[in-house]
């Protein structure tokens, strides 16, 4: 099965509202008093791409985890590891400034979708897994860099 599921595409496209939201009330003031005034100040601008975007890279480690559990040895010992990486990047390094927080979440979702690549290659993710992390990927990408504007 290459296409990918609808309930995974709508609830992948649905997580992309707080990358998108974030970019929006950056470049509109208008949106940012409305998310302000509804949601609160984290809410808008790089504050909820950043804590989302933290949020997002711990929870596809525990994605990828499941896909190295899959795996026969030495192949899951190396998915195990690869696993934890997006988490661990994120601890360590989404901190600091909002720029440089930024800089490094496009970093880890560029790594993250690498190491999609491996776990797909190997058979250990569904074929329809790479088409929609990397659809994903770009507009989360793409969110974030306007943000950096």
């Amino acid at each position: 099965m290459t296409q990918i599921p609808r309930t995974a595409l709508w609830l992948g496209v649905a997580g992309l509202v707080p990358f998108v939201w974030g970019t929006v009330t950056l470049m509109s003031e208008s949106a940012a008093g409305f998310g302000v005034a509804q949601f609160g100040p984290r809410y808008i601008g790089p504050y909820v791409q950043i804590f989302y975007g933290t949020v997002i890279l711990s929870f596809m480690s525990g994605v990828l985890w499941g896909f190295a559990a899959k795996a026969d040895e030495p192949v899951a010992s190396l998915g195990y590891v690869l696993s934890v990486v997006p988490a661990i990047w994120a601890f360590f390094f989404v901190g600091g400034g909002p720029t440089s927080a930024i800089i490094y979440l496009i970093a880890g979702f560029l790594g993250l979708l690498g190491i999609d690549w491996l776990f797909w290659s190997r058979g250990l993710a569904p074929r329809w897994w790479l088409p929609l992390r990397a659809g994903l990927t770009g507009v989360v990408v793409l969110s974030l860099a306007l943000s950096l504007l």
